[in-house]
């Protein structure tokens, strides 16, 4: 939370020296411009090609249709097909107790008719839940405009990414910098939250055997209803978990990655590392079940450490595309530019590194990210300190490891969260965290299709 402050509070005064390191970056092979370049956007918001225009959908410290108060700091988010012209977003908040002025409960009072019993953490009499969770935006594409907007989870603690469940649910995850809060609730637990549009708020109620631990974001196989975890942590585990009924996500088994015959691999490619891995090179992999899911000493990965798992550079968002699961891993590779690793499942399972961005590679500490309906990747970039001197982008990779940009914070150096499309593959949404803002992005997509 401190460098994400920083990174906001310093946005101004870094834009221009950001803006001219990257025009001034030598050029990469894997650079392509299928949209042509990004025009200054005249109310210094965001920056598009030309034939792009975007909306502001939302804005923290504004009224919900439940009477409350619009979060900060919105996350991983997820869209689905609603009633007729509707689609239906699940926004996450990564929050926690200090920042309580960016809540639901600004004031530190909530409704006399909230029901304390569908908050996970509610505290003591008279006390303000705990403030991460999750709103609901109701959106009509047709008349681009907001039709509901209302809390629909609460009580959690940092709520960080998370994934979209076939049967029309998102699983949101918890983040937190220690897994017990000052109230002494456990937390580090996955949450179901339904895609609805009923207003209504919703029980929390944790995914314990989807272990305990520093989630960042979950997705689903198709074919088989596994779902994969990544883990926020500079030593953090890759993980899996195998529902015993398809659809009931709370018992299971869970396990984590381990490389065939590199057992405890190093991943990260950091200046130092043990195993040193290269970009397309094929590795197996195996599955360790982990039983103690509750890890109550906060040592889920050390668990896995000694079984063999392999550590992996900060893990944050996973898509499930064209058979395989890319991930990013945000401060990975020797220069801490991040990593995409591609997962793909079979007999056996089979992970490689799908791409390590040099200098001149634009791509810098990729966090969230979706599957364009055409088949590229869409990244939304999280810059770690050592680069806050550039400026926040959404990018694109074609399958061929291509990269292009598609958006560029024009406001400040915040970072950009919770890229997905509308079901018709007509809208980009987008939030720009710092900023408390969530966007919707119209443009010429078939022009790169």
């Amino acid at each position: 939370m401190q460098r994400r402050s920083f990174l906001a509070t310093s946005g101004t005064v870094l834009g221009f020296f950001g803006l001219q390191k990257y025009l001034s970056e030598a050029p990469s092979h894997r650079v392509i411009a299928p949209y042509g370049r990004l025009i200054a956007d005249s109310d210094g918001i965001l920056d598009l090609p030309k034939g792009f225009s975007y909306q502001i959908i939302s804005r923290r410290g504004s009224k919900m249709n439940d009477g409350m108060t619009v979060p900060g700091m919105p996350d991983g988010m997820a869209c689905f097909p609603g009633k007729g012209n509707e689609i239906i977003l699940v926004r996450n908040h990564e929050l926690g107790l200090t920042s309580q002025e960016m809540s639901a409960f600004p004031s530190r009072k909530v409704p006399r008719n909230f029901d304390h019993s569908k908050s996970y953490d509610h505290g003591e009499r008279g006390q303000v839940p705990h403030i991460g969770g999750t709103t609901t935006i109701v959106y009509d594409l047709k008349k681009k405009t907001v039709t509901r907007e209302f809390l629909s989870l609460i009580g959690t603690d940092r709520n960080c990414a998370g994934g979209t469940m076939p049967w029309g649910s998102w699983v949101t995850c918890e983040e937190p910098s220690d897994l017990a809060s000052e109230r002494g609730k456990l937390h580090g637990y996955c949450f179901e939250v339904k895609a609805t549009d009923d207003g209504k708020l919703q029980k929390a109620v944790p995914l314990k055997k989807l272990g305990r631990f520093r989630h960042e974001a979950v997705a689903i196989d198709p074919e088989t209803s596994i779902l994969y975890l990544t883990e926020d942590i500079n030593d953090g585990l890759l993980y899996r978990f195998i529902p015993k009924v398809k659809s009931n996500l709370h018992e299971g088994q869970l396990q984590a990655l381990v490389v065939k015959g590199k057992p405890a691999a190093d991943l990260r490619n950091y200046r130092g590392s043990r195993d040193k891995i290269k970009e397309g090179a094929e590795m197996e992999v195996e599955w360790i079940d982990l039983d103690d899911y509750e890890a109550p000493a906060n040592d889920m990965r050390y668990q896995g450490f000694k079984q063999g798992a392999a550590r992996f550079a900060r893990g944050e968002g996973i898509q499930f595309a064209d058979g395989s699961f890319f991930i990013c891993c945000t401060d990975g590779g020797p220069n801490s530019q991040g990593q995409i690793y591609q997962l793909t499942p079979g007999k056996p399972d089979k992970i490689s590194l799908f791409l390590q961005p040099n200098s001149g590679d634009l791509l810098t500490n990729g966090d969230n990210l979706c599957a364009a309906p055409w088949g590229d990747l869409i990244i939304c970039e999280d810059l770690v300190a050592e680069y806050y001197g550039n400026i926040p982008h959404l990018r694109g990779i074609t399958p061929e490891g291509k990269i292009y940009s598609l958006a560029r914070n024009a406001k400040s150096a915040t970072e950009f969260a919770g890229s997905c499309f509308s079901p018709d593959g007509s809208v980009l949404f987008v939030n720009m965290q710092g900023e408390g803002l969530t966007l919707a992005i119209t443009g010429p997509w078939k022009k790169r299709a």
